[in-house]
């Protein structure tokens, strides 16, 4: 079954390359083009398409405001929205994930890396450069300290549970959570859905987020703590210093995918 998907970008030209590059690729159908944020909430809500690919910063009603409309508007699995930018500035990054977005590119994104972003997100995972998630995660640790506040924000997480949330932010996805803790990874996804319930987040990239601005990961490699069972946790990818224009060295870098 194809992965359908809306595209939302304020610039007509970008938005042609955007729609050329999804109708090449096999599997992906685009059932819709939008030119702002509110015909981007409109079509999201007439289609229900499976991904939303959204630019930041459009007319009328900017992305993340957009998206925030799309994600909120379903109680149960509704679009998913992947953010789209030319600049990678932290602000932009931790208000769109937690507005609700699952992933956040930018545009100097290689074609094929942007479209193997369009299937992760619609696949129901998170996906975030590592540059981005470096500088989302020391944005955090410089405005928000009271890690003891935030850790108590987890109480309601068992030990196997706060385990899968540090791997989960530490970049790593269900298949390779369920190696490393010797759970299967449907035990993982029903883990992952029970911390999502708890925390009261709708979307995997929340808790990540959460999980930062509790200081349950640290910026610059390693976890607060190792797991329950002794070992040692997930590092947290890092990479080089970001910021806009983006240095040409990040094309290299592999998604970090939840």
């Amino acid at each position: 079954m194809n992965i359908s998907v809306v595209v939302a970008d304020g610039q007509a030209l970008v938005r042609a390359g955007l729609l050329a590059l999804l109708h090449a690729a096999s599997g992906i159908e685009v059932v819709g083009e939008a030119a702002d944020g509110r015909q981007a909430v409109h079509l999201a809500t007439a289609l229900h398409p499976d991904v939303v690919l959204m630019d930041v910063r459009m007319p009328r009603l900017d992305g993340i405001a957009a998206t925030r409309l799309i994600v909120g508007g379903h109680a149960h699995r509704g679009p998913r929205v992947l953010m789209l930018t030319a600049c990678d500035a932290p602000e932009y990054v931790s208000t769109a994930l937690g507005a609700g977005a699952s992933g956040f590119v930018l545009k100097d994104t290689p074609p094929e890396r942007l479209v193997s972003a369009v299937r992760t997100v619609a696949a129901g995972d998170m996906l975030i450069t590592p540059v981005v998630t470096r500088e989302l995660v020391e944005t955090y640790t410089r405005h928000h300290r009271a890690l003891t506040l935030g850790l108590n924000r987890l109480g309601p997480l068992t030990t196997r549970e706060t385990d899968v949330l540090r791997l989960v932010a530490a970049g790593l996805g269900n298949a390779e959570i369920a190696a490393r803790l010797g759970l299967s990874a449907a035990t993982v996804k029903t883990h992952v859905k029970r911390v999502m319930q708890k925390l009261g987040v709708n979307s995997r990239a929340q808790a990540v987020v959460l999980a930062y601005e509790s200081g349950l990961v640290v910026p610059r490699g390693r976890v607060a703590a190792e797991l329950s069972d002794g070992t040692s946790a997930a590092t947290v990818p890092t990479a080089g210093p970001g910021g806009c224009p983006a240095p040409s060295g990040r094309r290299e870098a592999d998604p970090l995918r939840g």
